[in-house]
């Protein structure tokens, strides 16, 4: 699978992100926006292009840069699928220095994500981005609509590493709307497998209610990196489950993998465990 590696900034004005407006260069289509995103040239740092990419697209020098993360997705390319790697750097720019849009944006805006944000058609990569790194774990549902997809989160458990498994899901529709929500108890399991059966129930529940353009969240880092083909899986216990689920995903018309930190995956862990109580007749957490 080929990939591509991307430096990308997050410049705030108070609690609101900078968007650019992608120059289409067709009146006729509705407008892209988007976060400033860059190449790396060859010979070039992360941070010197992204100070370059800024420079280039708003005609402004960069006050200070901190490197923020790095995160992983998948995307279809035409007919293929192509892995992403997107370099997150929050920057600061000098008070009071006008912006200077070149050749490719034609406007920029500060807006905050999922309100004003929410009325702009975002590109996939930009709201992956920012669903992260602002730590949106149900985002919002005028965003969601821009995305064209609906949001899956799963989570799998084992209570002793092996021990007693289950897994965990949580799907919401373009909307907003929850669709559907759920967990299972598996028997005895490791966590990775459990992790990889929760990924594999997503799939079939996202599929049964004929979900077509996905984005699968999940707060297992391995799991989200090897189907992404930064890992390759080699634990042959998790070979088949593995199998399974590329056939299901070849289902889809596109799918995206983000990983997110635990607390943002609440309600897939939430029903992990009332699934597992249930099973042992046991009264869930409150």
């Amino acid at each position: 699978m080929k990939q591509r590696i991307r430096v990308v900034g997050l410049i705030r004005q108070g609690e609101d992100v900078l968007f650019l407006k992608r120059n289409l260069g067709r009146m006729e289509e509705a407008p892209i926006w988007e976060l400033p995103t860059g190449k790396i040239r060859l010979g070039e740092q992360p941070e010197e292009a992204m100070t370059r990419t800024i420079y280039e697209y708003l005609g402004v020098e960069v006050a200070s840069l901190k490197l923020k993360d790095v995160t992983t997705f998948v995307a279809l390319s035409g007919a293929s699928r192509l892995s992403n790697l997107y370099i997150v750097y929050e920057i600061g720019l000098t008070d009071g220095e006008e912006l200077k849009p070149g050749e490719r944006y034609t406007a920029y805006k500060y807006a905050k994500f999922g309100e004003t944000a929410g009325s702009l058609r975002l590109d996939d990569a930009s709201l992956s981005v920012l669903e992260i790194e602002l730590g949106k774990s149900r985002p919002p549902a005028e965003v969601r609509t821009v995305a064209h997809g609906a949001t899956v989160f799963v989570d799998g458990g084992s209570r002793g590493n092996p021990g007693p498994a289950g897994v965990g899901y949580y799907i919401v529709g373009e909307d907003g709307t929850v669709l559907k929500q759920g967990g299972e108890f598996i028997g005895f399991a490791t966590s990775r497998i459990a992790e990889y059966y929760s990924l594999k129930e997503g799939c079939e529940q996202a599929l049964e209610l004929g979900l077509k353009r996905v984005r699968f969240v999940s707060d297992s880092l391995m799991m989200v990196n090897q189907m992404n083909g930064i890992y390759k899986v080699k634990n042959k216990d998790l070979m088949p489950i593995y199998s399974d689920i590329q056939k299901l995903l070849a289902r889809f018309e596109a799918v995206a993998f983000v990983h997110v930190k635990r607390e943002q995956n609440a309600e897939a862990d939430r029903d992990v465990n009332i699934a597992i109580d249930k099973h042992f007749e046991l009264e869930p957490d409150e």
